[in-house]
Order: structure tokens, then C-alpha cells, then sequence
């Protein structure tokens, strides 16, 4: 917790659960991506955050921008970007929404399939847009990341040269792959593999005449939760020396998409305990109740994937027991670690303060709809 972040609590007004976000912070990670991959440019996923402060931070720095909206697109020329910055990284979208985007200036469009295709060559020929690119992503297993990716995003990489080769003869530019290694991604080597595979597309393309110019090297970059992680100048050498490895003297135009990295160790939750109670006289587990669950912003802990350092006003007090903590709402899928109880303070008494850290990316925006009537998480850039 920085400094800012503290006094900000000590002087709040009580209104219930809150992410306070330190932009000092986001304004040194956003320094160290570009310092780590000089000659990659940085297009802040803004689903993570989409806090019109960050954004217009992140812009007046030069930060790109990853969209998965026009809404976000929106957000982005808003908050300063410009079209030539944005990237509609969605690879499902509505044909009206490409056309809207086209029609706000935005060119760089992520596919992984012909209909994608289909639908970008169609909104730019009706606008009579000749410069719109696509990039194709393919499939990666994602191992060693904490959030793993599924399936649905990305095709098989020996369809990926059918994919951009489509772009080509509708008049498309085929300019690029994309991967993501998976969220939370603690394996400084997995970008190794994924840009094999993107070697092998680039060349494929080039058999049949089309030279690609872009990888898109995802997101992937963590935060630090329970663990430490590596520094991002060690993913940036890695991905360096596996460009260099797989592509030679031509290592093609590079661009990342972090989000929680750039975000997640910005912000903090608050939170208060509601309930502390046993399901029976001999159970030695306790239940602690917050006021924000699963569906107030934490969904990323579904399955246990994300286990956020929690920090009680009563740690100083020695002895700890273990706990299962839950939500406030009326449904049982609003439990928070049971499988893996959190060692809590045995004195945590009802009204006491918890802080949820490294809660800057993937809460606010999660915490969108008032399930049971409890309101959308109150977000705090400072």
C-alpha cells in the first residue's frame, strides 16, 4: 500500500467497499514496459481499467490502446488517444460495430477466422476504406499462467495463413499474428513457443506472396499477488532473445497488450468483515463474510485462480486460524477461498477493516451490476 493510498483511507468517508488506485504507480509500470521492449509499442488493455484517469494518463505518456468495444474505443479518443493508437483486439464483433469503428478512424482489426473476415471487408468497402489491417491471433496453451485462456479465442496456427491469406484477396492488409500466453503468465519463457509459431505463419504467408509485419505479442504480464514475479526487464529480454532466435535479423514490428501488469499493483480494496461464524461447535474454520464478493469485483477468484494478499488491522496481534472467506450476496457460488482456507487473525471481530491488494486490474469492471441490490464497487483514482 503506497503512501497516497493510505492517508486517502485514513480521511475517506465510510461508504462501503472501495478500489483506491495510485496512478504514481501505473505511471512507473507503464515506464518500465517501455523501457523493457523499446521498440514495442505498448497498447494498454483497457478492460482492465478503464478509469478515465488511467487512460488519460496512459495517453499523454504515448500509450497505445487494446479495445474490445466501440464503447472502449470511445473511451480511449476521449481520454486522448488518437484512432491510429487503438487496436479493436476483439475478435468478435458485430459488422455495425466494425463499421463504427472504421468510421471513428480505427484500422488495426484482430480476426481469427474467415466470417471475421468477411464482416471488415464488408464494412470497409461500404465506407470506401482501403487501408483497414487485420492481424490474425492463433491458439497457445497458456501453461504456467495463473488465469489461463480458453479456446475461445484463436485458431489453429496451420489455419492462420488461410485466415490472413482471405484478408489479402478481399483487399484487406494482412499485417500480423497474435498470441496470449495466458493471464497472470509466470513463465518468463513462454513467449519462446507462441513465437515459433508466429515464425512459422510469417513464413507460410510468404509462400503465397504476403508479407506479414506485426506480432502482436499479447498480454500475459503479472502482478504481484501471493508470489513474487519476475520483473518486466526480464520478460522483455526473454522476448527478445526468442525474436531474435525465431526470426533472425528480421525481427518484424512488435506490440504488447498488458493490463493487469500495468494496473493490478496500482490498487487496493477495502473491505469490512459483515459475519464471523462456525458451522458447527467443532468445526475449526471459521467463516468470514465481507461486504464484496465474487459478484462486487472479485470474480477473479473463481476456482481460486487469483489469491489476492489480505491484510488485517489485527496481523500484529499473533495468532492466526484458518478461514473461509465469502460475499455478502444470497447465493452460494459467492464464496471466495474454501478449497485453500486464508490464515486470518483468530481476534477478527465483526465491523474490522480488511485490505485486498493488488486489486487494481479486473475488479471495477467486473463489479458492474448491483446483484442483489449491492451497488457496483465505488472505484477511487488518486
Amino acid at each position: 500500500m503506497t503512501q497516497r493510498i493510505r492517508e486517502f483511507l485514513r480521511n475517506r468517508r465510510e461508504d462501503g467497499p472501495c478500489m483506491v488506485l495510485d496512478l504514481e504507480v501505473v505511471r512507473d509500470n507503464y515506464m518500465k514496459f517501455a523501457s523493457a521492449l523499446p521498440d514495442t509499442r505498448v497498447f494498454y488493455a483497457v478492460k482492465a481499467n478503464p478509469a478515465p484517469e488511467v487512460l488519460h494518463m496512459l495517453a499523454t505518456l504515448g500509450s497505445c490502446f487494446d479495445t474490445a468495444s466501440v464503447q472502449e474505443i470511445e473511451m480511449a479518443l476521449a481520454a486522448g488517444a488518437t484512432a491510429d493508437r487503438i487496436s479493436f483486439g476483439n475478435t468478435i464483433k458485430k459488422e455495425r460495430d466494425i463499421a463504427r469503428a472504421l468510421a471513428l478512424g480505427v484500422r488495426l482489426f484482430a480476426v481469427d477466422c474467415q466470417a471475421e473476415v468477411d464482416k471488415i471487408a464488408r464494412a470497409a468497402s461500404a465506407a470506401d476504406i482501403d487501408d483497414a489491417k487485420v492481424f490474425c491471433r492463433v491458439l497457445c496453451d497458456g501453461a504456467g499462467a495463473e488465469w489461463p485462456l480458453s479456446r475461445k479465442f484463436g485458431c489453429d496456427p496451420q489455419m492462420a495463413p488461410d485466415v490472413l491469406e482471405h484478408a489479402y484477396r478481399q483487399g484487406l492488409e494482412a499485417y500480423g499474428v497474435s498470441f496470449h500466453v495466458g493471464s497472470q503468465q509466470g513463465n518468463t519463457e513462454a513467449w519462446d513457443s507462441a513465437l515459433a509459431m508466429a515464425a512459422d505463419v510469417f513464413r507460410a504467408c510468404g509462400e503465397r506472396g504476403i508479407i506479414l509485419s506485426m506480432v502482436n505479442l499479447g498480454g500475459g504480464f503479472p502482478t504481484k499477488y501471493l508470489k513474487d514475479v519476475p520483473a518486466v526487464e526480464a520478460y522483455g529480454n526473454s522476448i527478445f532473445n526468442a525474436l531474435r532466435r525465431h526470426f533472425g535479423n528480421r525481427i518484424p514490428e512488435t506490440i504488447i497488450e498488458p493490463g493487469r501488469g500495468m494496473v493490478g499493483n496500482a490498487g487496493l480494496i477495502e473491505t469490512e468483515v459483515v459475519l464471523v461464524s462456525k458451522k458447527s461447535e467443532a468445526d475449526e474454520v471459521r467463516w468470514v463474510y465481507l461486504d464484496i464478493g465474487k459478484f462486487g469485483g472479485l470474480a477473479e477468484t473463481m476456482d481460486e485462480s487469483i489469491r489476492y494478499p489480505i491484510r488485517s488491522e489485527r496481523d500484529h496481534e499473533g495468532e492466526k486460524a484458518p478461514c473461509i472467506l465469502a460475499g455478502p450476496t444470497c447465493d452460494s457460488a459467492d464464496v471466495l477461498y474454501e478449497k485453500q482456507p486464508y490464515m486470518l487473525p483468530v481476534s477478527i471481530e465483526i465491523g474490522d477493516k480488511l485490505l485486498i491488494e493488488g486489486a487494481g486490474a479486473y475488479t471495477t469492471t467486473y463489479s458492474a451490476v448491483a446483484f442483489n441490490g449491492f451497488p457496483p464497487l465505488k472505484s477511487y483514482v488518486i
